[in-house]
């Protein structure tokens, strides 16, 4: 029998009206800016950043490849999708990092899933990609930019605290479990 896990997810948000720090990778990396042809790497990049983490049992379609395909032509084609705000970081060992941009009806930037490979995190590129999406919702003209973030990712909800952005709203997801399919039975 299936069960229900409940994930504490932050919406947080931040007025683009402030200042912040000019986006700066790291030496030997290069921005990628959003170009249809990158849309595929984009979803390989996203599939290696999040494979492991909890946010693809939050969002099962992290999990896998053509999930994370399926989520960036999603994307892509969503009325409000921002090329400003998307972009990929590349480096010696290609593309490391990934974040996407979409404007909400109400002309928010909505940050959507900013991941760093994780042999390539605690080097700012995530800050970096984060103020590269903001740079691009400001010159869209966004007032305001939201992202949502599990608690128990405290390194980027740190992250996201020290650029400004504050919690607006609590959120709890529930995620079905699959039971295990016991070992043993011949399937």
């Amino acid at each position: 029998m299936p069960t229900i896990t409940y994930f504490k997810r932050y919406r947080m948000e931040l007025d683009l009206r402030g200042d912040w720090p000019r986006a700066v990778l790291p030496d030997g990396y290069v921005w990628l800016a959003w170009d249809d042809g990158l849309i595929d790497l984009h979803a390989d990049v996203k599939f290696r950043c999040f494979r492991h983490e909890v946010d693809a049992t939050v969002f099962p379609s992290l999990g896998y490849r053509d999930g994370c395909r399926d989520l960036m032509h999603a994307i892509r084609t969503r009325f409000g999708f921002c090329p400003g705000a998307t972009w990929l970081a590349a480096g010696p060992g290609g593309a490391v990092g990934t974040v996407q941009g979409v404007i909400d009806e109400q002309g928010f930037g909505a940050i959507q899933n900013l991941g760093v490979v994780a042999e390539y995190r605690g080097d700012g590129l995530g800050r970096a990609l984060l103020v590269k999406a903001l740079e691009g919702f400001r010159a869209a003209g966004a007032r305001r930019a939201f992202l949502e973030a599990t608690a128990s990712n405290g390194a980027a909800v740190g992250m996201y605290r020290s650029l400004g952005f504050r919690c607006h709203r609590t959120i709890y997801r529930s995620v079905v479990v699959p039971e295990p399919i016991p070992l043993g039975l011949g399937i």
